[in-house]
Formats: C-alpha cells, structure tokens, sequence
C-alpha cells in the first residue's frame, strides 16, 4: 500500500478518534475503576494469563492431528501455507479476541452483544459449543486416566495377546500391516477392554463403571483447579502448560536415538511441491491454525476479559500463537520419529502406521511403549502430559460458561449462583451427567458423533459470523481505537488489512470448503452411522448455531420502523465499559461514563 493510502486510512482513524474523543479519553481509568467496583477478578501476573492462553491452545490436536495432517498434505510444503496462514488468520484474530476480551472486560455473551446487536447471538452460540465440546473432551481425559493407572503393571497390559479381553485368533502382538484380519494387542485393548465397545451406535450397552468412577474424578479435578477463578487457574497453569514441554523434548531426545526414526522425520517432512497447487492443501492450513488456536469458541475473549485494561495483548497475541505452532512442529518430529523406529522394527512402511485422532495416542504411542526399555516410566509420563494438555483446554472451555453466568446473574433470584464455588459446582455436575452417554459400551460412537458435528461443522459457521459482527460489521476503525484505548497506539497496517479483508475472506473461504466437501460421520474404516444418528448429528450442530437467526429475529423485533431503519439501528454498536453509570451515586466518585452508543 502506498503513503498516500496510509495518510488517508490515519486521517480517517483521527477523525472518528476526534468524534469519539471524550469516550476514549476516560476509558482506561473508568474501566480500572468499572473493575474494581464490580469485584472482577484479574490475573495475579501477565504470565498467567499467557501460560493459560498458551495451554488452552495448545491441546491434543497438536500431538495428533498436525503431524498426520502435515505429512499426509505435502510434508514439508505444507509448512508454507501453514506458515502463510499463521499470519494471515490466526494471529489477527487471536488478536481480534484479545482486544474484544480486555477492553469489555466481559465474556463472549455480553461482549459481542455490545459490538454487534444483530449478531449477539454468536456470543450465546460460542458458550454453547464450548461446553458441548467439553462435556465429551474430559471423556479423553478419562481415557488417559485409564491408561495412566494400567501403566504401572509390568508387563503392560496391552503387550502381549494373552488376556481375557483378545480375541486371540485376530490378535498381533504388534502392528499387524497388511493383514486386514489381524488386530494389534494395544487395538484390543482399546476395543474390548478399555471401552468394551458394541457393534454400534444402535446398541448402546450398559455403563462402563470403571470409566464412570474415572470421569467423576476427571470432573473434579478440573472443578478444584478453577473453582477459585482465574486466582487457582493461574497457579495450576504454571504446571500444566510446562510440563508438556519437558515431556516432549525427553521424548524427542529418546526417539531420535533409535533405528528408523530419521526415516520417520524424513517421511514427515519431505516435501512434495506439487502439493501447493491444490487448493485443500491451503484450506486444511487455515482450518488447522484456526481450530489449534481456537477462534470461535469464546475462550480467548473470556480470559483476555480477566486482564487489566492496559495489558500488552499485541505481545501476548504473537507468544501464544508462536508457541502453539512451534509446539505443532515439535510434536511432529516426536511422534514421527516414533513412527519410523516401530516401521523399522516390524518392516513396514510408514504410512501402514501413521494415523491421526485417538488411535494416535491411546493406540499407536502404547504399543511403541512396550518396545522401550523401562516402558512404565515412558507410559505413565506421556499419560500425565496427555492430561496436563488436555486439561488446560478443558479449564478454558469451561471457564467460557462459568463467566457468562457470572456477567449475567445480577438479579436476586440468581445472586446465589454469583458465588464462584458454587456456580462452578453446578457447571461440572451437569457437563459430568452430560458425559454418561460417552462413557457406555457403544459411547465412543456417540463421542465421535458429536466430535464430528460440533467441531467439523458448528465451528466455522460461528467463527464467519463471528469475524463478520466484529470486522465488517462493528468495524476495523473501531475495532483499531480499542487498540488505542488500551496501548496508546493504533495497530500497524498489517493488522488492519487483515482484519478488513484477509481473513473474513480466508474463514468465509474455509465455511465454503467445509459445505461442499461435508462428509457424513464415520467410526473407522467400516462404520457408518444410520440415518436417525445422523439427523441427530444436524441436531446437536443447530443446537448452538441456531442461536444467531434467533438473537437477530430478537434485536429487529426490539426496534421499530421499516426493516432497513430495524437493520441500520440493530447494527449500532453500544460498548459499556462503567458498569457504575446505572448507579448516580457511585458515579459522584468521579467515573467517566464510557459508552459508545450508537457511534456513526
């Protein structure tokens, strides 16, 4: 872009500053003040809120989806479009939901309502798919649970064919390759021990009890590590967001050692050029980047909302999405590297070995344990780091509820619930008794089910309409003296031509791709879904995107007049940061009202 445009794009930035000139001027001390009159909790340190960002992000799609998805997309080509991605989506709008988080100081609900009234409810539908996701996310954590206190016997119980549970005709004790007729003895655990799982979803079997009295404990662990608010988050993200880290650089060191693993990382990061010219292998870059960091699912708003108002989100923006594609690489060369040394082992290629999704971790990884030295002491601590991953996404997720409840019960009859103990109580109690289904004989049907309509499907259409209330609708100037309220500066170019036209065009782009390209869910190779499933799938899809057309058909019944005077009022932007101005008396002491309502 040339000066001139630059001298224009700043003018036009200093004359809305100019219209809104008394709003800005007060904003950082009446939203401090705004704070503190309301009690709102803030992070203890700024590393907190970065290690929880950090840990959210990065979670167990890293360990098991980027390394499949890079090799199988072109190996080391597939980092550039990664690359080009990164910069282009993910960090503008993990810096979009930073800046919406910190300068409402509220979370998606009550945030996004104020930037955009016609689409207030993408804010609902963020809450609602985060705490669908976690209902079924801690039954992974229940998993490893599982795995962790079966890692401790010698030998390890998925090593050898020898149990109750195989099937010993089709039983291998190690990967079986070709032949289609032969399971490994860590598949059958999984299969017909760990989850005893039917011929399909029609059969739903009885409950897993063991796996019951997992997800009970799996629930209260999350429950004692945030029931004291980002004050306890805070301090268990200090362990959980660095041990992974130990754990995965101990394992790297280890794998690197061993007989076929530069065969593995070689097979990881080949390039295959050709691969550029087609057009999935960019779609899978910018769905990879957008659904690791996680825009779209209200977490990042609600913790930047925790911040204080003058925090340095543009720093926080580039560490937390650094760091989570760092990790994406590191965790690559770890996983195929262990990948190689098993191909080398048993004779096979890779590609009869690579997987991606949880046959990865709790299928794959266990069997190249038993081949270790010491395989307890391999097992129990990647399970442990399977945990610490999984559990710093589910805090986030969580927590989305647990702030929109506490923004919005004010009223006497719900006071109660504004203590943080025990709204948090009643939160994990039903996302536990929402977890059951997926813990029955025939759950990992319903967990892949829901896993499939809620994550695939659900996510890029709140994440377009998301990007469209906050970039197009509420406005890139606006947005950018927000970013001035809080730094004393706009953002570069850079940022502001990303946020107008790369990356609403890249996520309505990813939206497309994801509609023509729908596939129906599937368990394996084999398992298809009946028809019943799959319209319940549809189901659990609108049940969190059908909060956009409503919170619409809602904010135009509110106003009057024709429909374009409803439209052009509903697309009025009322930001509120001073909770005090409703209160005359509290605002004697000073406070600035700082409201932009209805700004031209």
């Amino acid at each position: 872009m040339g000066v001139g445009a630059e001298e224009r794009e700043s003018a036009k930035l200093r004359r809305d500053e100019t219209e809104l000139a008394p709003v800005d001027a007060a904003q950082p001390a009446a939203a401090a003040a705004a704070a503190a009159a309301e009690g709102r909790a803030t992070w203890g340190r700024r590393l907190e809120f970065v290690l929880a960002s950090v840990g959210y992000a990065v979670g167990l799609g890293n360990v098991w989806r980027f390394p499949y998805l890079c090799y199988r997309s072109g190996g080391g080509a597939f980092l550039i479009p990664y690359i080009v991605m990164l910069f282009l989506c993910g960090i503008p709008l993990l810096f979009m939901e930073f800046v919406i988080g910190q300068y409402s100081r509220l979370g998606p609900v009550h945030a996004l309502a104020r930037v955009c009234p016609l689409l207030k409810g993408v804010g609902v539908a963020t809450v609602v798919i985060s705490f669908i996701l976690c209902t079924y996310y801690n039954v992974l954590m229940t998993w490893a649970l599982y795995y962790l206190l079966n890692s401790f016997g010698s030998p390890l119980p998925w090593q050898s064919c020898n149990n109750t549970w195989n099937a010993v005709g089709n039983c291998s004790t190690g990967f079986p390759g070709n032949a289609t007729h032969l399971q490994s003895a860590s598949q059958q655990f999984f299969d017909y021990k760990l989850l005893d799982m039917t011929k399909g979803i029609e059969e739903a079997g009885g409950i897993r009890w063991e796996l019951f009295g997992l997800l009970v404990l799996a629930w209260a662990i999350v429950y004692l590590c945030i029931f004291k608010g980002v004050k306890s988050t805070g301090k268990v993200v200090y362990f959980t967001a660095t041990f992974p880290y130990f754990i995965l650089i101990a394992f790297l060191i280890n794998n690197v050692q061993l007989p076929g693993a530069h065969d593995g990382i070689m097979f990881f990061l080949k390039p295959v050029w050709s691969k550029l010219l087609e057009v999935q292998v960019w779609v899978n870059a910018a769905a990879q980047i957008f659904n690791s960091i996680g825009i779209g699912f209200g977490s990042m708003i609600s913790m930047a909302s925790y911040n204080k108002i003058n925090n340095n989100i543009l720093r926080d923006t580039f560490i937390v999405a650094l760091t989570n594609s760092a990790t994406s690489i590191l965790a690559g060369f770890v996983i195929f590297s262990a990948i190689g040394y098993m191909a080398h082992i048993h004779n096979l290629s890779v590609d009869n070995i690579a997987t991606d999704g949880p046959g990865l971790v709790f299928v794959v990884y266990p069997e190249i344990f038993s081949t270790l030295p010491v395989p307890q002491v391999w097992a129990s601590l990647f399970f442990i780091m399977l945990l610490c991953l999984g559990l710093d996404s589910q805090f986030a997720m969580v927590e989305v509820a647990i702030t929109c409840f506490m923004d919005g019960f004010s009223s006497k009859p719900f006071r109660f619930l504004r203590r943080k103990e025990l709204l948090v109580l009643a939160v994990c109690a039903v996302g536990l008794l929402l977890g059951i289904p997926h813990i029955t004989r025939g759950g990992i049907y319903v967990f892949q089910l829901m896993d499939h309509y809620t994550a695939v499907v659900s996510l890029m259409f709140l994440a377009f309409f998301e990007v469209l209330a906050v970039c197009w609708l509420f406005g890139v100037r606006r947005l950018s003296l927000m970013v001035k309220t809080m730094m004393g500066k706009v953002p570069n170019i850079y940022f502001r031509l990303c946020w107008q036209f790369m990356s609403p065009l890249l996520v309505l782009g990813i939206l497309i791709s994801s509609i023509f390209q729908y596939t129906p869910a599937r368990y394996g190779k084999t398992y298809t879904y009946p028809v019943w499933a799959e319209v319940l799938g549809w189901f659990i899809s609108l049940v969190s995107i059908v909060w956009i057309p409503i919170g619409a058909f809602h904010e135009l019944y509110k106003h009057k007049g024709s429909l374009v005077q409803r439209l052009k009022m509903a697309v009025r932007p009322t930001v509120d940061l001073n909770p005090l101005q409703s209160d005359p008396e509290k605002n004697q002491e000073g406070t600035v009202s700082t409201t932009l309502v209805n700004c031209p």
